[in-house]
């Protein structure tokens, strides 16, 4: 059984506090068997080499036209672009602006093993390269000090999106849920939250619209069994992306509520930008009102989502520790405890999922269950398959994608809602 061996990380003041990751940087990516290697982004025959080679470049003109910035801006953009695609890996400027970001200390120790080495981006673990990837960018931008302070480079993007067609058409659709029995709607509004993890803006600059999925391994029978045996209680959602994909997944938490699967819920975002359209408070929001100023059946379920909030049964929480460069292997104390309490948590979306199961060539057949047996709750992830990483297959399931789509594993086209109940 894949079990983590590490204490959790230390949190003080929502960071997670200096040293207290000491030597176990890379231990969310050095768990597990030796014979399931680390994803890297090193060979080009391989998914993650594009990531950096084809969607960052794409990504750095995407920011560089989305707001009026300034040569300082422009050029800190360029030569962070220079140095991911041809140098070596750049420990953070320890100047003033960073003592904004609170996360300088943090930083240095996670990037002791890379930084000096010598090593390009593309040869260390491709989940701490793409966070601290990340990270650089918002340096570049200016976001932590100056009059570009918090100023989300990917805002416009996330503007484009929630004022789009595709949230129109996602509102009007939701009114279909009136004509449903009960079991039809719990399967809608589950599927549905599938489906809008394909509206990560990241993978649109590689893959254009979002298309059907085909889901691989669908468990969705086991959640909602797992829901309506136990008490109501709290679920928790990691949340991924904002706009198109954060609606359905605040459809589901009111689903949830309104028919007593759930008391509560704890939406998980992020403190900062992070990748793309990853979303955080002011993005959920934003939807909100969208959301709470619609017509018909969505109005409905928005103003009550909105009333939800007000009363405390919707929070949202941003730990600091859902932008570190960290499996969830390493998860904080308090979010381990609310998991281990929690009648239900969701992960959506392929960084959590990377996150949730270990960052590698995980033999397909390897069980799901088993790689997240380190937390101590019931789990389920609902994922489109953007990566590498695929587990919970059979041989004969996994040869037949193969055969027929051999990019099926990160191509976006195929899905899994995976799920794990109480723990022994």
């Amino acid at each position: 059984m894949y079990v983590n061996q590490s204490s959790p990380p230390a949190v003080s003041h929502g960071k997670i506090a200096a040293g207290s990751v000491g030597a176990m940087s890379l231990a969310a990516d050095s768990l597990g068997p030796p014979e399931a290697r680390v994803v890297t982004a090193a060979d080009p025959a391989e998914f993650a080499y594009t990531v950096f080679h084809d969607r960052h470049p794409r990504l750095f003109a995407q920011v560089r036209d989305a707001l009026p910035y300034g040569p300082a801006q422009l050029g800190a953009l360029h030569r962070l672009e220079e140095e991911t695609l041809t140098g070596t890996l750049q420990p953070l400027d320890p100047g003033a602006e960073l003592a904004a970001a609170g996360d300088y200390a943090e930083w240095t120790e996670w990037g002791a093993p890379y930084f000096g080495s010598g090593l390009r981006w593309t040869d260390v673990p491709f989940l701490w390269s793409e966070s601290y990837f990340y990270r650089r960018l918002l340096s570049a931008t200016g976001y932590f000090a100056g009059p570009w302070h918090g100023v989300d480079p990917f805002g416009p993007m996330k503007a484009d999106g929630l004022a789009g067609a595709a949230v129109d058409r996602e509102l009007a659709a939701y009114g279909a849920l009136d004509g449903m029995s009960a079991a039809e709607r719990d399967s809608a509004v589950l599927h549905a939250c599938v489906a809008g993890n394909q509206a990560d803006l990241g993978f649109q600059l590689i893959a254009g619209a979002p298309v059907g999925v085909s889901l691989i391994v669908d468990d969705s029978a086991a959640v909602w069994a797992h829901l309506n045996e136990r008490e109501p209680g709290r679920v928790n959602l990691v949340a991924d992306n904002a706009a198109e994909e954060l609606l359905p997944d605040l459809f589901l938490i009111e689903h949830l509520i309104t028919t007593g699967r759930a008391t509560h819920a704890t939406v998980y975002l992020k403190p900062r930008p992070y990748y793309v359209s990853d979303a955080m408070t002011q993005d959920a929001v934003a939807l909100l009102r969208r959301l709470a100023a619609a017509p018909g059946l969505a109005g409905d379920a928005g103003r009550r989502l909105w009333g939800y909030c007000k009363d405390g049964r919707v929070q949202f929480e941003a730990p600091a520790f859902f932008c570190s460069p960290l499996s969830f292997h390493s998860f904080p104390a308090d979010i381990v405890a609310a998991i281990g309490s929690a009648a239900l948590t969701v992960f959506k979306g392929d960084l959590n999922y990377r996150r949730l199961v270990g960052d590698r060539f995980w033999p397909v057949t390897t069980s799901f269950a088993d790689l997240t047996a380190y937390l101590p709750g019931p789990v389920a992830a609902l994922r489109t398959c953007k990566s590498e990483v695929a587990v919970g297959l059979t041989e004969a399931a996994a040869a037949a994608l193969d055969a027929g789509s051999p990019d099926w594993r990160f191509a976006g086209r195929h899905a899994v809602i995976q799920f794990t109940g109480m723990r022994r």
